[in-house]
């Protein structure tokens, strides 16, 4: 897994590039959640938050949002950053239950994922289903496996589907490439929407 606490010392932060075509890709899949949903979505757990790129964005469209990562310095960024209703918390995206969080009916995971072995993608999968609300959607995006995974990683979507044994795959769209520079374009990033499935 790459060093992220190491790469934030040394301001090699490249994924936060991503900010403008992504944000704009997840508004709309948000959009479809909220059309989907009665009024007042609920929870949402931005899995691998980072600096709090994204997790905002679930704040301002009226979820109760919640962001976890890692490394500390990254979370007290976010902090300061906030907003004021946007909680952060410092823990490991593969034993989200230790965590205490509670329970979400929407995840996000933008990047966080691919970064994993197999072991703690299951890991990431397991902690995941096991603070699911009925009917929760979880949305990853990542990139896929390519003749760069050395430098940027990427998972195959089997692999996507296998840490989530217990979800039910909805759709799978091609992410958008602008602002990724080389040779983070060149992995054919996607988008996947799961649904958990009734027990």
């Amino acid at each position: 897994m790459t060093n992220y606490a190491w790469m934030y010392r040394l301001g090699i932060t490249p994924w936060e590039r991503y900010g403008a075509a992504g944000g704009a890709q997840l508004g709309t899949l948000l959009d479809r959640e909220a059309d989907e949903r009665s009024p007042g979505n609920g929870r949402a757990l931005d899995i691998g938050c980072g600096r709090g790129q994204f997790t905002p964005e679930l704040a301002r469209r009226g979820w109760e949002a919640v962001g976890v990562d890692l490394v500390p310095a990254a979370v007290e960024a976010a902090r300061r950053k906030g907003p004021a209703e946007v909680t952060y918390v410092v823990g490991d995206a593969t034993d989200l239950e230790s965590a205490t969080l509670g329970t979400f009916e929407l995840f996000l995971d933008i990047g966080c994922f691919q970064g994993l072995d197999a072991d703690q993608r299951a890991a990431e999968g397991r902690g995941v289903t096991a603070l699911a609300a009925r009917g929760a959607t979880l949305l990853v995006l990542a990139f896929g496996p390519s003749r760069y995974r050395r430098l940027v990683e990427g998972v195959s979507r089997a692999e996507v589907e296998a840490a989530f044994p217990e979800w039910e795959l909805r759709a799978v769209e091609d992410a958008e490439t602008a602002g990724l520079g080389w040779p983070m374009n060149r992995t054919s990033p996607k988008w996947y929407r799961f649904r958990r499935t009734a027990e």
